[in-house]
């Protein structure tokens, strides 16, 4: 794809990456097959490919406007696209860029703008917390639409106290630990039993993904900063071989610091390093394996399984926990159809676009319980705070972490 970029985008760090970028994009039409939007709405402006060309306007001056801004809005950012591609464009890093050009270009409607600014702020709040615990008590009296997005309060079980010369950092996230706070611990004594030690240093907090996948790049950026500074100390003396993340929408931005800090001189190769290191939990199942086959008790029924965007598309970590989970003893039946296909969470993704992620939820839900009762799973599992939390207001049957599952059959 040929581009002419503005004047205003030329020798610029972002010009030149979206200019590498559309460049590789050669017209196929691949991507539409497998986006959600397009499945739903039948737009090719609602497609990658058409988000493409717009994208594509703006950098070469046209004015955006505000359907300009919808269309890259109604955008999941599942990634489904990348995976499909048959010449490796970078979509997402491209709709990451075309966002806050728009973003600086379009005036929002105020009651938009206020909804996004309370999200981009309260999310990632240490305020979160509580505010959520309130949420908790009264939760049965709540309007439907709200109770949906407050969990019942789960306890978080013991953090284990043993020390071992394996050693790992943990990312607890920002609204993890209020809304699912058994994840993080299960993590711990799991790994715990497999002989690694997860660390939680002081200082670190949100991923950055909040804020910078709703066009605030200076405050995402400034949150990875932050995270880097709290994990550089144990990276810097060699204490630790992995930062372990799993939420897998936490993982994948974690995954890019390096990319995203790599124009800033002061942090970009400890970005870099941080990249390294970085693992989705289940990547450690391997060694979980080996050292807990004798251990585990596996759970009697049949496991439905949902792969999350961000692990299957964002962090290419395909099959990796059905198989190890299997070689343990589990039994687990992916989605009957269209496995592929994002929930609807998409971070913030249900709160700004609540008809199309609703829709794309019961989609998901009915592939993943079956047609009749014979065929319902005994508990849901997936690996994404978001894609858990959206999935279980949608059904009584019980969505949970992989992680959360294993923990429970170890025999302690």
């Amino acid at each position: 794809m040929q581009t002419h970029l503005a004047p205003e985008f030329q020798n610029t760090l972002e010009g030149e990456e979206a200019e590498a970028i559309l460049r590789k994009c050669v017209h196929c039409g691949f991507c539409l097959a497998t986006c959600p939007t397009y499945q739903l709405l039948g737009d090719e402006l609602d497609s990658p490919r058409g988000r493409i060309y717009q994208i594509k306007q703006v950098l070469e001056g046209h004015a955006p406007t505000r359907e300009t801004q919808l269309h890259l809005d109604r955008c999941l950012t599942c990634l489904n696209c990348e995976t499909t591609c048959p010449s490796g464009v970078e979509y997402g890093h491209l709709v990451d860029i075309g966002r806050q050009v728009v973003e600086r270009k379009v005036e929002r409607a105020p009651a938009q703008a206020r909804q996004r600014a309370l999200l981009r702020t309260a999310l990632p709040s240490p305020l979160f917390g509580p505010a959520m615990r309130m949420g908790q008590a009264v939760r049965g009296l709540l309007p439907e639409s709200l109770k949906a997005k407050v969990p019942e309060r789960r306890e978080p079980g013991r953090w284990p106290r043993t020390s071992h010369a394996r050693k790992v950092l943990l990312l607890e996230g920002c609204v993890q630990p209020s809304m699912a706070p058994n994840i993080n611990t299960a993590t711990a004594r799991v790994l715990d039993a497999a002989g690694i030690q997860c660390l939680r240093p002081r200082g670190q907090g949100c991923c950055g993904a909040v804020k910078f996948h709703l066009a605030d790049d200076a405050g995402g950026r400034a949150q990875m900063r932050a995270n880097i500074d709290a994990w550089w100390p144990h990276i810097e003396r060699g204490a630790i071989e992995a930062i372990v993340v799993n939420a897998s929408g936490c993982g994948v931005l974690v995954k890019d610091y390096g990319h995203l800090l790599r124009g800033d001189k002061h942090y970009a190769a400890k970005a870099a390093r941080v990249s390294e290191l970085t693992r989705d939990v289940s990547e450690l199942l391997p060694d979980i394996v080996a050292a807990l086959a004798d251990r585990v008790r596996p759970h009697a029924g049949v496991l439905a399984w949902h792969a999350p965007c961000t692990l299957q598309h964002g962090q290419r970590l395909r099959g990796g926990v059905e198989e190890h989970l299997a070689q343990l003893g589990f039994t687990l039946r992916p989605a009957a159809q269209e496995a592929h296909l994002c929930c609807g969470s998409a971070g913030t993704y249900s709160v700004l676009q609540p008809e199309l992620s609703l829709q794309l939820r019961e989609r998901k839900l009915g592939h993943l319980l079956g047609e009749s009762a014979a065929e319902r799973p005994a508990a849901i599992l997936s690996a994404n705070i978001g894609c858990i939390t959206h999935l279980q207001a949608g059904t009584e049957v019980p969505v949970r972490h992989w992680i959360e599952v294993l923990d429970e059959t170890l025999s302690k």
